[in-house]
């Protein structure tokens, strides 16, 4: 499956409080888990001050999306119950949307009620969910009713089982599949402004991952914008043998990758060295070649 980029083109932006977000030059979606077991970043940002120094250095090295995120969903995490996530997502939108009003705030849930209530009582612009759906057979509705943009990851099963032995057919062919049908359901809706995750690292084994990575291309046939977070991934971590303190050069090279192929949204941890990685790749592209054999 090798579609042309003359022929297939994501929608370049998507409408966030009445503002279009120009996706032409990828954009920066910066991670901020207030959650004490994330993989990389758990327990860092529950003190306020800790944490709206982090978003204003987020959005001073190049965060155009602040994704804020109450449920850890790496393997073996804790349940934790939908009071408790609006809690932690209340005490931070407070304090950040006190700091930075017009800043575009995406949450990461996959509970209808949870984005009702965020986007409601905080004007939050992006709902970002996990299961596509799968995990609230509300959401569709709620984010039809809602008018937000809407990501949706592809994940096989949940956090507890997803890495149990992972199987597809054809892992990109499944997934492209996958989200056509998503799609199709979501406009029926109304719901216009869709951003796709392949979801690394989701239900998927290492060699999983690598074939979506080398076959990204092939999902602009969705003709939808592509968010891609590796950031600091075990698939980086497995091949170089290490953890994921030491695996920011890993995620730089996959995102350079990943924006060669069409992503349009980097969902990092290092908003700096992301924004960095697409400012010169940008350069790049623009560079002239001259004839010089004649």
């Amino acid at each position: 499956m090798q579609p042309k980029d003359t022929f297939f083109s994501p929608k370049k932006t998507i409408n966030c409080r009445g503002e279009l977000l120009d996706l032409t030059l990828p954009k920066v979606m910066g991670i901020v888990n207030i959650t004490p077991d994330s993989f990389f970043d758990g327990g860092k940002y529950t003190n306020n001050e800790v944490l709206i120094s982090q978003i204003d250095n987020m959005l001073h090295n190049g965060c155009h999306i602040l994704d804020i995120g109450a449920y850890s969903s790496r393997p073996g995490a804790k349940d934790v119950s939908q009071h408790e996530e609006l809690k932690r997502l209340t005490s931070a939108l407070n304090i950040i949307r006190k700091k930075h009003p017009k800043a575009i705030i995406s949450v990461d849930t996959f509970r209808a009620q949870v984005a009702h209530t965020v986007v409601k009582d905080f004007e939050v612009d992006i709902i970002n969910d996990i299961s596509a759906g799968e995990l609230d057979p509300d959401m569709f509705r709620i984010v039809s009713e809602l008018k937000v943009p809407y990501v949706m990851m592809h994940m096989q099963g949940t956090p507890d089982t997803m890495q149990n032995n992972p199987r597809y057919t054809n892992v990109v062919k499944d997934i492209i599949m996958y989200f056509s049908k998503k799609i199709n359901e979501l406009k029926l809706l109304g719901v216009n402004d869709v951003i796709i995750d392949p979801g690394f690292g989701f239900g998927k084994t290492l060699d999983h991952n690598y074939q979506l990575l080398k076959h990204l291309n092939d999902f602009k046939i969705l003709e939808m914008p592509i968010l891609v977070g590796v950031s600091r991934k075990s698939m980086i971590c497995k091949v170089l043998e290490i953890n994921p303190d030491e695996a920011l050069n890993g995620t730089t090279v996959i995102n350079t990758l990943a924006l060669q192929a069409g992503a349009n949204i980097l969902r990092v941890h290092d908003v700096k060295q992301a924004s960095e990685t697409i400012k010169l790749l940008d350069k790049y592209n623009q560079a002239q070649i001259d004839n010089w054999y004649n």
